[in-house]
This record gives C-alpha cells, structure tokens and sequence, in this order.
C-alpha cells in the first residue's frame, strides 16, 4: 500500500491549493513536508496560469510546528555559531522557503482552520494574506523551552503585530484565539468554521480577478512602504505607476472606463 504523500496540491481555476497533509503528526514540518512544499512554491511563482497560492490542512491542528522528532539532515555544530548557521541553512530550509514565498510577486494566503503553532505560525506570517476559522487558535511555545521562534517569529510578528503584541505571543507566552489574533491584526477576517473551506477558496478566487502586474507590484511596494518613511513611500508609489500605466491591461481599462462616463452625459 503506498503511503499518502504529506502534502497535496490542486489546481482550480488559477488557485493553487496546496494542503499540508500528515494529521496523525498534527502537521508538524517534517523534511519531506518542506521539500514538497518548496516544489510547489516554485512551480507557483514560474506558472503564469497559477494566480493565487492557497494554503490550508487536513486534520485536526493546520500545523504544530517544527517536526522536533524528524531530525535534521545536516547536524548542526552545538557552538554559538554554528546554531546561528544551522537557523540561517538547515532546518529543512524554513529560511530560504518563507522569504521566497515573500519575494514571490503573487499573493499567497493561508487559510487557518485550527491550531496554529511554531513553525507553522511563522510559515503563516510569510503569506500576504491570513484568514481564520473561528475555531484557530495561534501560539509561539519556543519560550516554553527558554528560547525565540527564529524563521521569522519575532521580526515578521513585530512586523505585522507590533512589538506590543509580540511581547504578548513571545514573551507572555500566550495563546491568541482567533477573534483575538483579528485584534492583533495577525489574520485578516475571521469567518465561521461550517464553509470555511468554501469560503477561503473564494476569496482566493476573487483576487485572481486582479491584475498580475498591479499585484506584484503592491507587494513590493507595499513591503517597501513599511522600511521607508513616508516621503520615500511616496516616491515608491510613484516608480511603481510609471510602470503599470504602461500597461496595455491598465491603458484598455481606462479608455473604456472614459468612453462609459461620455455615454452618461
């Protein structure tokens, strides 16, 4: 009998689904997770078909995190530095996959159904959008065993949430629920648990409608504005448009968008 794979992936209509897999280990990151997980990135970002990544699980937890009992490929060296290497190279390549999925020009979202936790809270943090069931829950336990989530936990959550509700998930070592974690600004919308699925996919839908040049280039824009000042902002908004007015999409829509408002008069 062979083995179900631990992530699966769909395509429908310009979304792609990819579905962490492995609900006996509460989704844990295992190796083969975060090898087939980075296929399917790729195969996202060079796929101009695919539109929108979607991200969700099967089974009773979205993710608990870092697979702890998996091992590492590579052994890490146990000095100082050779810790601060292994969070920068190993760990099944959770550094190099969530920035990608940041650089990555076309929107990602992460559809949270139950708990979210560790690892898979800060793979969360990599999407640009965040929708939750009212069922989630979200969780950094690092502190529990006297250290920080390290791929991404404490910047993008700081990032996001501000340093005021990092100390509350990071150093209180608290739980957030979903309506609580909507306060927080970690997730975007809060929807029932019954049709949550449905209703994920739809939204994901609805941004396939947008225009790929205007939203790779609010992503990187938008990720530019929260480094700079507000007068540099400016200035990328600016370079930004110079661009996308070029553009025969945008130049088609606003001649007919023009010829509708003299049929008014």
């Amino acid at each position: 009998m062979t083995e179900e794979l631990q992530l699966l992936t769909d395509e429908q209509d310009g979304v792609l689904i990819v579905s962490l897999n492995r609900p006996d280990k509460l989704n844990a990151l295992s190796a083969e997770i975060m090898e087939l997980f980075e296929e399917a990135l790729l195969r996202f970002r060079d796929n101009d078909d695919l539109r929108v990544m979607l991200i969700r699980a099967n089974g009773r937890y979205f993710c608990a995190g870092a697979d702890l009992r998996g091992g590492s490929p590579k052994q890490q060296k146990r000095t100082a530095s050779g810790i601060r290497e292994n969070h920068r190279l190993g760990l099944n390549g959770m550094h190099r996959i969530y920035d990608e999925m940041e650089h990555v020009e076309k929107p990602i979202v992460a559809a949270i159904h139950s708990a979210c936790v560790g690892g898979g809270l800060e793979m969360a943090l990599s999407c640009d959008f965040r929708l939750a069931a009212k069922g989630a829950s979200f969780a950094f336990p690092e502190g529990l065993f006297g250290v920080l989530p390290a791929s991404n936990g404490v910047s993008r959550l700081t990032r996001i949430c501000g340093p005021h509700w990092a100390r509350w998930l990071i150093m209180g070592n608290q739980k957030a629920d979903a309506d609580k974690a909507h306060i927080m600004g970690l997730v975007h919308d809060v929807l029932p648990d019954e049709g949550f699925d449905q209703a994920a996919l739809d939204f994901c839908h609805h941004l396939t409608k947008s225009d790929p040049e205007q939203m790779g280039a609010a992503k990187i824009a938008i990720e530019l504005a929260a480094e700079v000042g507000p007068s540099m902002g400016r200035h990328v908004e600016r370079m930004a448009n110079s661009a996308l007015m070029l553009n025969p999409a945008y130049l088609a829509r606003i001649d007919e968008y023009v010829k509708g408002i003299g049929k008014k008069k």
